[in-house]
């Protein structure tokens, strides 16, 4: 292992959540320059960015140091041993925005021994990938951008998280929530609402959320109305 990867060896090390993934073997901690981790996704919410940027400019020293050692980021390790991670790119591109350079990784998998394409079949049913562009529209893994920097912003994303924070879903620990919300607001929610009235795009964002339209989404609070379909037999 690189010089740029430190394995955690300590008793003192934080403790990763990873009840959530499929596991084939111990995971295990290291700490990996920013710069380094692969992304396993197109797009985000550059909002959601800006917002977290924002909530770690707030915080001290000592807790950004705090904070650094709870947010594990869970990567899988890939071709050419590049860590791959499966959640947090939003907070990934945020600390390099604030200047922080390194994080703990939590390996969950060693795959560095497949082919790329084989590699990316076998993200893709763990769930562990999502291979859509800002659109929605599916893209070849061949266009996965090799940094977190360079991933496209996805307006309907970042509406997603604007909803979500104001209560418009439940939080669901499954990957990729949010990206299903987004392509449920993609044909009702214009782009150029959400880049100009962010305020009046969350409200609709919240009407439609609650609505009964969306009672198929992870993390849904509304009520079916009276008569709507649903398990009649």
């Amino acid at each position: 292992m690189s010089s740029a990867a430190r394995v955690c060896t300590s008793s003192k090390c934080p403790r990763s959540r990873t009840g959530v993934y499929q596991l084939s073997r111990s995971p295990w901690l290291a700490s990996v320059r920013l710069a380094r981790l692969r992304p396993t996704q197109l797009t985000v919410g550059y909002v959601e960015v800006t917002l977290k940027a924002q909530e770690w400019a707030r915080l001290g020293k000592k807790r950004r140091k705090i904070e650094l050692e709870y947010q594990v980021f869970p990567a899988v390790l890939g071709p050419g041993r590049d860590y791959f991670i499966i959640d947090h790119h939003h907070l990934g591109i945020a600390l390099i925005d604030e200047g922080i350079r390194d994080v703990l990784v939590t390996v969950l998998d060693d795959l560095s021994y497949l082919e790329s394409s084989v590699f990316w079949r076998t993200m893709e049913f763990r769930s562990w990938s999502h291979p859509y562009d800002h659109r929605g529209r599916r893209c070849d893994y061949r266009d996965m951008p090799r940094r977190l920097t360079q991933l496209e912003d996805d307006p309907h994303r970042s509406l997603a998280g604007l909803v979500r924070r104001a209560g418009g879903f439940a939080k669901d620990q499954e990957p990729f929530v949010e990206f299903l919300w987004a392509d449920f607001f993609r044909p009702r929610v214009s782009v150029r609402l959400i880049k100009r009235e962010q305020r009046r795009a969350t409200a609709l964002g919240l009407r439609l959320a609650r609505s009964s339209e969306a009672r198929y989404l992870p993390g849904w609070t509304g009520k079916v109305a009276t008569g709507s379909a649903g398990w009649s037999r």
